[in-house]
């Protein structure tokens, strides 16, 4: 019944105290505003304003819809504005996972410098190991999963952030840490040491062992890193990660980091998102910013 454009007269009205003038802020004839008055008050039954007073004075249904106004109208012209940011690509919803659970590290410095630098964006983190993100990112819950395992998903676009080798890591003294790379049949009898998730969200199995036909003796299973090295250092099994993961451990000397086959194992680290985004311009600067990062602070990784 009560539409925008009386909202607007109503303001129009107090602010100038005569009909002429606020006909002329709204850009309408006199005639035509005071038809539309005139229709609203047969609408509602009750007159809006005391005719032939100086300044106009409103009733108190009047000052009610005035009220109503201020309360409407400044949540509509937000709307609008964020509106157009978001058209723009200043503005938006940025939820996210991973996939790659040894990303913390890197992750979290890159999302508060992102923060600061996009403050209309709003910006969530998933990290659910039990959590399968791909599907979600698919149906919109998500809007951006770093993973290294690309699936065939016709919405989704994988943009990459940088390559990684992905090592075997073995106790200083283990009988494998004297090779120079350890093949998949050398961890047929060697207890694997995994993030909690499903095999086949991980490389050691997907890109290493399965191709070979391996299965390894046991796997065993923690959601920190530097519990998984532990347990390694102290031979309760062998673990694979991504080589700049390793790299502080090997220098504080807990573990060795061999090369999975002799050519060495590369993957390439995504930031996967809905293709009907991918050019947008918050998302874009949010990859951008960390595979710049990544780049400048990571040993051992290379541009992807």
């Amino acid at each position: 019944m009560v539409e925008i454009r009386h909202l607007k007269t109503m303001q129009a009205l107090r602010d100038t105290g005569r009909l002429t003038d606020a006909a002329e802020r709204l850009c309408v004839t006199q005639s035509a505003l005071s038809h539309q008055i005139k229709e609203l008050e047969s609408r509602l039954g009750c007159e809006l304003f005391l005719r032939k007073t100086r300044p106009l004075q409103l009733t108190g249904p009047g000052r009610r819809l005035l009220a109503l106004a201020e309360q409407v109208l400044p949540l509509i012209t937000g709307a609008e504005h964020d509106i157009q940011r978001m058209v723009h690509g200043d503005a938006g919803r940025l939820y996210m996972a991973i996939e790659c659970h040894s990303c913390f590290n890197w992750l979290m410095p890159t999302i508060e410098a992102y923060r600061s630098n996009w403050p209309a964006v709003d910006l969530d983190f998933s990290s659910g190991f039990m959590f399968d993100p791909l599907p979600a990112l698919h149906s919109g819950e998500l809007d951006l999963v770093i993973t290294s395992d690309p699936r065939d998903y016709k919405s989704l676009a994988y943009l990459p952030l940088f390559q990684y080798e992905m090592q075997i890591a073995v106790a200083p003294d283990h009988a494998l840490a004297g090779q120079a790379f350890v093949s998949p049949g050398d961890l047929a009898q060697e207890t694997i040491i995994t993030y909690p998730v499903e095999r086949q969200r991980l490389d050691v199995f997907n890109a290493f062992l399965n191709p070979a036909g391996v299965e390894p003796a046991a796997v065993r299973t923690t959601e920190l890193t530097v519990m998984m090295i532990q347990q390694v250092a102290n031979h309760r099994g062998v673990c694979a990660l991504p080589n700049w993961v390793l790299d502080e451990y090997v220098r504080q000397g807990l573990v060795v980091a061999l090369p999975a086959t002799k050519a060495g194992h590369w993957l390439t680290l995504y930031a996967a998102v809905r293709a009907e985004q991918e050019n947008t311009a918050y998302l874009q600067s949010f990859v951008q910013s960390a595979r710049s990062h990544c780049l400048e602070t990571l040993r051992g990784v290379r541009n992807g």
